[in-house]
C-alpha cells in the first residue's frame, strides 16, 4: 500500500469516527410527536412561548418527544380544540378556556382577585389553589391543565373622562363595551360603569361613531394595538388579567412516563412565570407608546385599587346560580381582597 493510500485511509476512519460521534451527540429520531394547537398569530409573542415549551421539551428528552406547534387557529378555534383535546385526537393547547362544557371554567376570568405581577405568580402556579381548581375541573372532562400563558393586566380606555375612577361608589357617566361574560358585565357595573356587549370585530367603530365611550376585557398591548388611534384616556385599572391556558389531553397524558410528565410540566411551568415577566414589560412599553400618541394614561398603586378589587369581589355571590355556591364560597375564602 502507498503511503497516498495510507494516509487516505487513515482519514476516512477519521471521518467516519467523528460522524459515528455527531450521530451519537445528535437527537434521536423521536418516538412520540404531539401536536401543539394554539390559537395565537405565528408572530405573536404566545406562539414564541409555546415554540420555547417545545423546544425545552426537545432538549430534556434528548428528542425523544417531539412537539409540533400549529398557530393561528389551524387546527380549529379554542372549542373546537378543546373537543379534540377532549377525545385525545390533539395533545396539547395554548388556548382560551371553553365553558360549554362546564360553566365554572369561567372561574379563571372572574374580575377583582389578582393584585399585581408578583402576585399573579403565587396564583398562576400548580401550587396556587386557582391552578389547582381549574386542573381538578378540566380533569373531570379528560383534560391535564399544565399551565397558563399571562399576556397581561386588563384596564379601562375610554374616549371621554370617567368620574373619579378609583371610586367604584361614583357613576362615571360612560358606556362601556364588555364582553359577553358575566364576570365582565357584573364588574364593569361595580366599578360605576355601563355596559353593552358589541362583537369585538366591531369595537372599534363603535367607539369611533359614539356608540359606547370606552372598552373593558383588554390588556394594555390589545387596547393600544387595535384601538390607539380612538383612545383617549387609559385608567390602568389591572382590575382582571388576560390569560390562555396550557392544557394537554388526558389521554395523551396518560401514555407518557412520570419522568417525562416532570418534564412537560416543568417546561410549562416554567412558561407561565417568564409570560408574568414578559407581561410586566409589555404592559410598561405598550403604556409608554400610549403616552407617546397623546393618550392620558393613569397608573395606580395596588393600595389606590384596593376598592375597585373590593368592588368586584362583592359580585362574587351573583355567580353562584352559574358556577355553584360552593365552588364560589371557596374562591371568595381563598382569593377575595384582604
Amino acid at each position: 500500500m502507498t503511503m497516498f493510500k495510507k494516509r487516505l485511509l487513515a482519514l476516512s476512519v477519521c471521518v467516519a469516527v467523528f460522524g459515528i460521534f455527531l450521530a451519537s451527540s445528535a437527537f434521536a429520531a423521536p418516538e412520540m410527536t404531539l401536536k401543539f394547537a394554539g390559537q395565537s398569530p405565528a408572530d405573536h409573542t404566545a406562539t414564541k412561548f409555546m415554540e420555547d415549551i417545545a423546544k425545552e421539551v426537545a432538549e430534556k428528552t434528548g428528542g425523544r418527544i417531539e412537539i409540533k406547534v400549529y398557530p393561528a387557529n389551524q387546527l380549529g378555534d379554542y372549542t373546537l380544540v378543546y373537543e379534540e383535546l377532549i377525545r385525545g385526537t390533539i395533545d396539547m393547547a395554548g388556548i382560551s378556556i371553553p365553558s360549554q362544557f362546564d360553566p365554572r371554567m369561567e372561574l379563571v376570568y372572574i374580575n377583582g382577585f389578582v393584585r399585581g405581577y408578583e402576585d399573579a405568580k403565587r396564583i398562576f402556579t400548580p401550587s396556587g389553589w386557582l391552578f389547582k381548581k381549574m386542573d381538578e375541573l378540566n380533569q373531570a372532562l379528560g383534560v391535564k391543565l399544565t399551565g397558563f400563558y399571562v399576556e397581561g393586566f386588563i384596564g379601562t380606555g375610554t374616549t371621554k373622562p370617567a368620574k373619579d375612577p378609583l371610586d367604584p361608589k361614583v357613576e362615571k357617566g360612560l358606556l362601556i363595551r364588555v364582553p359577553n361574560m358575566d364576570v365582565y358585565m357584573l364588574a364593569a357595573q361595580a366599578m360605576g360603569y355601563k355596559t353593552i356587549t358589541i362583537p369585538y370585530a366591531d369595537v372599534y367603530q363603535s367607539m369611533q361613531t359614539g356608540v359606547c365611550d370606552g372598552v373593558n376585557g383588554y390588556p394594555v398591548a390589545a387596547a393600544y394595538s387595535i384601538l390607539g388611534d380612538v383612545l383617549k384616556y387609559w385608567y390602568n385599572t389591572n382590575y382582571s388579567i388576560e390569560c390562555l391556558n396550557y392544557m394537554v389531553s388526558g389521554k395523551t397524558w396518560e401514555k407518557l412516563s412520570d419522568a417525562d410528565k416532570q418534564i412537560i410540566q416543568d417546561a410549562f411551568t416554567n412558561a407561565t412565570l417568564k409570560s408574568i415577566d414578559n407581561a410586566k414589560s409589555e404592559d410598561e412599553k405598550y403604556m409608554d407608546l400610549m403616552r407617546k400618541k397623546g393618550i392620558e394614561v393613569f397608573t395606580y398603586t395596588d393600595e389606590e385599587l384596593k376598592p375597585i378589587s373590593e368592588a368586584c369581589a362583592a359580585t362574587w355571590p351573583k355567580l353562584e346560580e352559574k358556577m355553584t355556591k360552593e365552588l364560589i364560597d371557596e374562591f371568595r375564602k381563598e382569593l377575595a381582597p384582604k
